[in-house]
């Protein structure tokens, strides 16, 4: 693969169907490819697959192809492509593992999911949630070995070095951000103690080996970023670059829109007769490009793309703005006190 040509990435999770945000971020990551004639790669993020279903896949894709997405790397319906779903690739995950340890950068932590649970609803999270004391950090080899001895099942965690510099990347939206790692906050787990990889682990694997040069997503991964870029420093990759973290979607009592919110699945859109130009013609209106509210087809948004505005605020979603759009649903979203047509400044 040409790593010199701009390459980014679509990356559904197939533990439902794809919903109003999912199309929201993936419509610009497509259109920031797109518009430097880059290549789109389709990442099929079916790590768990205790959660991960195939009739979620064939969704996806159907619903992919629906709106208008296309990609150059990835499954199709008629072309599965093993290589493209983190299921197949545990091998290479493990590999990394074993470099890291090697490394005497990882540890066992033993902590139950209960005691994580308490640990999340501490004060003291960062905007992630994310905060480990050190618990299993502290531990001696004796102590480790006494625990693994007594069955205890265990976690990997990430070894984040002590007085590492501060990690910086430049947002294509929000500007220059930096962060100082920590322990409390980078080490992240690896491998969880039933085997699964964890996302952080297999997204940076993945980006790498795929060549993905520019990531394009929403503002709730922000704090990802950092430690993405230092398990890559770590593991000895070249850290991506082009970063941008957009606004989410949120329903009108400003909740993110997620699976649960069943009337805005893609699936559930089209069922009801909505048609992909009245889906797209709303997201360029909320990113500041569809001043008339006009129905767009996907290609009519590439030549606008140099002026959206994707740096405000969380967007709420109501039905009176879907209503502008002729997008009716049934009511199976909380739709709270109106607040009216609204899109970034």
């Amino acid at each position: 693969m040409n790593k010199k040509i701009p390459t980014g990435r679509l990356a559904p999770s197939p533990t439902g169907f794809l919903h109003l945000g999912n199309a929201w971020s993936f419509l610009w990551a497509w259109a920031a490819v797109r518009t430097k004639f880059g290549q789109v790669i389709l990442r099929i993020e079916d790590i768990d697959q205790t959660r991960s279903r195939p009739e979620y896949v064939t969704a996806l894709i159907e619903d992919l192809q629906w709106l208008g997405l296309d990609w150059d790397l990835g499954p199709t319906l008629l072309d599965p492509q093993p290589n493209y779903f983190q299921s197949s690739r545990h091998q290479l995950y493990e590999q990394a593992l074993a470099r890291l340890a090697k490394a005497d950068l990882t540890y066992p932590c033993f902590c139950t999911r209960k005691e994580l649970k308490m640990l999340a609803s501490a004060p003291h999270l960062d905007d992630e949630g994310l905060f480990y004391p050190g618990t299993c950090r502290r531990l001696n080899p004796n102590e480790r070995q006494a625990r693994l001895k007594a069955g205890q099942k265990a976690a990997i965690r990430i070894k984040c070095p002590l007085n590492w510099d501060p990690i910086s990347f430049e947002d294509r939206f929000l500007g220059r951000k930096c962060f100082t790692p920590t322990p409390q906050g980078y080490d992240l787990p690896l491998r969880r103690s039933d085997g699964v990889i964890a996302y952080q682990l297999a997204c940076v694997i993945d980006d790498a080996a795929m060549g993905v040069t520019q990531v394009l997503r929403g503002r709730d991964l922000i704090n990802s970023t950092p430690r993405q870029i230092l398990l890559a420093q770590l593991l000895g990759l070249k850290p991506i670059s082009d970063y941008a973290h957009i606004p989410l979607l949120l329903d009108a009592m400003g909740e993110r829109l997620a699976k649960r919110h069943q009337s805005l699945t893609i699936r559930s859109l089209r069922a009801n007769h909505v048609l992909p130009e009245q889906i797209i013609g709303l997201l360029a209106f909320l990113a500041g490009i569809n001043d008339s509210q006009d129905r767009l087809k996907i290609k009519e948004i590439l030549p606008r793309f140099d002026q959206v505005h994707l740096s405000g605020p969380d967007i709420r979603i109501t039905p009176d703005l879907l209503a502008n759009f002729g997008i009716v649903t049934p009511s199976l979203i909380p739709t709270g006190k109106p607040v009216g047509l609204r899109r970034n400044p």
